[in-house]
Order: C-alpha cells, then sequence, then structure tokens
C-alpha cells in the first residue's frame, strides 16, 4: 500500500475518532452534577419569606393541569403547625394532590427561614401516598436520621448557575435544583407572571428532569403541567 494512502487512512480514522469524542462528551458531561451552594450555620426561624417563597402561616398556592390525561390538582398550605427536629423548630407546609378527584398524596414538609440569607431550608417530610387500597410512605425522610441532613428549598439569593441539593436522605430523597434564569413569563389561569424563576429539578435516584418555575412575591406558579390557579392566605 501506497504511504500516502496509509497517512490518509490515520488521519481519517484519527478524525472519526476525535468526532465521536465530541458527539459523546456533553452527554458525560450532562451526567456530572456539582453542588455549588450549601447549607450555611445561621439561625433559623419557622416563620418568613424570600423573594420566591412565602413561609407565613395561612399561605396557600393551588394549582392545577392534566398529568398522564388525568385531571390533576396541588394544594400547597402553609399550617399554623411547627415540628422539632434536631434542635430547629421548623413550619409545617402542606402538600396534597389529587387525580381525577381522587387524594393520591398528602407530604408534611418541614422547613425553616434563614435569618441571615433569608434561605428557606428543608427539614424533611412525612408522606402518605394512597394507592390499591393501602397507605405507604415512599421518600419520607427526616435530617439527622439515617445520615440525612438538611437542604435549600429556595436560596434567598438567586444567582444563575448556582446548584443545591433540596434533599438529602441518601438511597431515598436527592432532590436538587439548579436555577436555570429569572426572566420567564408564566401565563397561568390565576394571571400572567413575569420576572419568573426558571429552576431545573433532577435527581441521582432516577433518571427525569422536572422545570418549576416562581414568581416574586407569590411562589410556585407552574411545576411541570400544574399551574397556578389560585394564591393567597385562607380565611380563619
Amino acid at each position: 500500500m501506497k504511504p500516502t494512502l496509509v497517512l490518509a487512512g490515520l488521519v481519517s480514522a484519527a478524525l472519526n475518532a476525535s468526532l465521536a469524542w465530541a458527539a459523546e462528551k456533553p452527554a458525560a458531561a450532562a451526567d456530572r452534577w456539582t453542588e455549588t451552594l450549601t447549607p450555611v450555620d445561621e439561625p433559623m426561624t419557622n416563620v418568613g419569606r424570600n423573594t420566591y417563597f412565602i413561609l407565613e402561616p395561612g399561605y396557600q398556592l393551588v394549582l392545577a393541569g392534566k398529568e398522564d390525561g388525568q385531571p390533576t390538582e396541588l394544594v400547597i398550605t402553609v399550617l399554623p403547625d411547627t415540628q422539632d427536629i434536631g434542635g430547629v423548630r421548623t413550619r409545617v407546609v402542606e402538600e396534597r394532590e389529587t387525580v381525577a378527584g381522587k387524594l393520591v398524596e398528602v407530604s408534611r414538609n418541614f422547613l425553616a427561614f434563614g435569618t441571615r440569607t433569608a434561605n428557606i431550608y428543608y427539614f424533611g417530610e412525612d408522606v402518605d401516598v394512597y394507592k390499591d387500597g393501602q397507605v405507604r410512605h415512599e421518600g419520607a425522610w427526616r435530617a439527622g436520621t439515617g445520615g440525612a441532613r438538611h437542604g435549600i428549598l429556595m436560596p434567598g439569593t438567586i444567582r444563575i448557575g448556582d446548584r443545591y441539593y433540596q434533599e438529602r436522605a441518601p438511597g431515598v430523597a436527592m432532590d436538587r435544583a439548579e436555577n436555570i434564569s429569572t426572566n420567564a413569563t408564566v401565563k397561568t389561569p390565576a394571571g400572567t407572571f413575569k420576572h419568573c424563576l426558571r429552576v431545573r429539578e433532577t435527581t441521582p435516584l432516577e433518571p427525569g428532569t422536572e422545570y418549576k418555575f416562581y414568581a416574586p412575591g407569590i411562589g410556585l406558579v407552574q411545576d411541570g403541567a400544574l399551574k397556578l390557579v389560585k394564591h393567597g392566605f385562607k380565611t380563619p
């Protein structure tokens, strides 16, 4: 074989290998997730608010839409109840999800407010999942139990690109978030909201990506296919 043909073959092979590596690199990089924001040691209380989250008793968000073709409603209520976890008195935030009018899940989330950073911290949740006539508790966790630690549900200061664990219960609940943008416009039955925070959520425990949108002074306005239909403080 002529030397020029050999050289051409080597160059072609090297080029193909380089292109293949370049094609694979983004996918591999996407699998790597590095935490950039972690909880800080600071005084905490169970009442407070930041730009995108209201932790005040009586505040309620109602979202609705269709998931898998079924009408779904999610009601999020900041309760008057508190729960002591690891020396921190947290606020209980209840989430009730119904599908086709049937209650499928109730969770009681334990949150606290950082008085220096305005971070909303997540200390765990109790979960009741109603399925096939049984009540299950998948995903329940508490900071200080089984190696679990509290995470950040919503930072007080938003920086685009920040990544943080919301749940830090190894093998049980490891939801993590990345701040994508603060310029989203979201149209909902409750109105059109501008300058919304767009958050991408994933977990190393299973594949898939979810997107949530938070409006300034309101909170969660879109969770996947569910959109805000009502918000405000409940009348006692």
